[in-house]
């Protein structure tokens, strides 16, 4: 995939009640990512029952067939796969990725949630494709997920596990993105930041735009 690395996440406020609003404009979102050559996208609804992130991710697959984007569902490989998106993001509570390596298609994509050094290495040694390393920058969710750790401790895992992607995550901005990719960071990932539909093309082509400076 075309570097860096640009994963967009979704922001979780779907429910069944809101289901049919949401899901419309969360698709409309995901069609604009795949015109804009976006990275990845996560499907990352907790609220929703596996028969709709089924829906959901059927739906989004159809957008992202063929194209430059990969689709990934989070948590659940068994939902992913049916739907036929492209693989699986695992948060740290999830199952290991050596077992969805060793069960799943070659071919088939594991990201792993990682929040040291430590939690990279074994994605790495796992089989998984690519580690979120977060919190990189303060974020609004700081009682969950502890405190920032910064750009230093971004290069220092980035360099640990070289040829090893890892995509930076936690209070990403248009502010500061930058510091991450210079930091070694082979992309960033987000929730808030490019959750505009509007503004998503020029915040892409901005971080191109920077990487290529």
């Amino acid at each position: 995939m075309r570097e860096p690395l640009i994963y967009l996440i979704t922001d979780g406020e779907i429910t069944r009640e809101n289901f049919s609003e949401k899901s419309s404009q969360t698709l409309k979102l995901i069609a604009k990512a795949v015109a804009t050559e976006v990275s990845l996208i996560q499907i990352r609804e907790k609220h929703l029952s596996a028969k709709l992130v089924f829906e959901l991710a059927s739906k989004a697959a159809q957008i992202t067939k063929n194209s430059k984007t990969k689709l990934l569902v989070n948590d659940r490989a068994d939902i992913a796969l049916a739907a036929r998106a492209d693989g699986v993001h695992l948060p740290s509570n999830s199952i290991d990725a050596e077992i969805i390596r060793a069960n799943f298609p070659p071919d088939f994509l594991i990201g792993v949630s990682a929040h040291s050094l430590e939690e990279v290495r074994q994605a790495k040694l796992a089989g998984a494709d690519f580690a979120t390393f977060s919190p990189i920058f303060a974020t609004a969710s700081k009682k969950k997920y502890g405190a920032p750790q910064g750009v230093a401790k971004l290069r220092e895992v980035a360099q640990t596990v070289e040829n090893f992607p890892v995509i930076a995550l936690g209070g990403i901005a248009e502010n500061n993105f930058g510091e991450a990719l210079k930091s070694g960071a082979k992309g960033i990932a987000a929730i808030r930041f490019f959750c505009d539909a509007e503004n998503l093309e020029k915040l892409v082509e901005k971080i191109r735009d920077y990487k290529n400076e």
